[in-house]
């Protein structure tokens, strides 16, 4: 009896100790997660705007030059289409435009020969009117003159008309090459901002279609966080308010932050997003925005999809706790 009743005995204050270090665990995490007034918080993940590197004309992909997780400068090329087709298209298209200012030449030569030709039919006409006004020759040999003066003039038309067909078909030509060309390098696939890759989507060989994705890639200096606030806490924000972001993956650092954006409509509350009120049917959409150049200054060891708690303050007469004073990494 003796040793169950302190067996009992121990077992009570066992369980009496794991109550107290529970209940002074608890009392610690409520004081550290209490919030002073006109600061107001909400959970959400890091986001980051992803571009999609897509080709603007259909075709087998040759070359993809990243992989996932690498980083890309702005301009970089990631991916070549092939152009084997556009290459040869090309080559005819700038020899139709030899071709075509050789025919311009040819006809410039013949307008000078026309013109030549109008010029000699003009003098033989003089000559015939001062010959047929002192009766020196027929009426019928005046007019052949006339004619011939006419028909060197319409002549002279026409070939002016194919020089200027020969100009217009010059200018066709060389606007297709300087299309053909774009396209060309429209096949090399660059990145529009320095960023990571996140997916690669495509490789070497698969046939694409217009508009096909062959990469995505991130933007490392457009990164935010989506949270939801009651309507009471939401309507006294504004664009530029400052903020803070506790990541759970890193919480002894805190990243500052600004409201880039306060949905003007309210709407329901994803079932994944908790905020320390009471949970309400309608919430507004915010988003606190990381400044840029921090990112960059860091981009090394940033990353999307990463839990946290995002901090907004409803007033710049509030002051930050202490909890929530700026810490970075070096």
């Amino acid at each position: 009896m003796a040793r169950r009743f302190v067996m009992k005995w121990k077992t009570a204050v066992a369980v009496f100790g794991i109550l107290i270090v529970a209940i002074g665990l608890s009392l610690q995490f409520f004081q550290e997660t209490e919030l002073p007034p006109g600061i107001v918080s909400g959970n959400g993940r890091i986001e980051a705007v992803e571009v999609d590197i897509t080709t603007k004309f259909g075709g087998r992909v040759a070359l993809v030059l990243v992989k996932e997780g690498d980083k890309v400068a702005l301009n970089q090329a990631l991916a070549q289409i092939d152009t084997k087709e556009l290459d040869a298209q090309l080559r005819r298209a700038e020899a139709e435009v030899r071709s075509a200012r050789h025919e311009r030449i040819s006809a410039i030569a013949v307008i000078a020969q026309r013109k030549s030709e109008l010029s000699l039919a003009k003098k033989d006409l003089s000559r015939s009117q001062g010959l047929y006004e002192n009766d020196s020759i027929s009426l019928e040999q005046l007019q052949r003159d006339e004619t011939a003066v006419q028909t060197a003039k319409a002549t002279l038309a026409v070939s002016q008309a194919q020089l200027s067909n020969s100009e217009a078909a010059i200018e066709a030509a060389i606007a297709n090459t300087e299309l053909l060309k774009v396209q060309i390098e429209d096949s090399i696939l660059k990145s529009p901002i320095a960023g990571r890759v996140l997916y690669r989507l495509t490789e070497p060989g698969e046939v694409l279609p217009a508009g096909g994705k062959v990469l995505t890639v991130l933007d490392l200096t457009d990164a935010s966080m989506t949270i939801f606030l009651p309507t009471l806490q939401a309507g006294r924000l504004h664009t530029g308010d400052e903020a803070r972001i506790v990541l759970d993956a890193i919480p002894e650092y805190v990243i500052p932050a600004k409201v880039s954006f306060v949905s003007p409509e309210a709407q329901f509350t994803p079932k994944e997003v908790e905020t320390r009120t009471e949970r309400e049917k309608l919430m507004f959409r915010v988003k606190v925005r990381i400044d840029s150049a921090l990112l960059a200054k860091h981009s090394a060891i940033m990353k999307t999809g990463v839990p946290g708690v995002a901090y907004v303050r409803l007033g710049t007469d509030v002051d930050w706790p202490e909890s929530l004073q700026v810490r970075l990494p070096l």
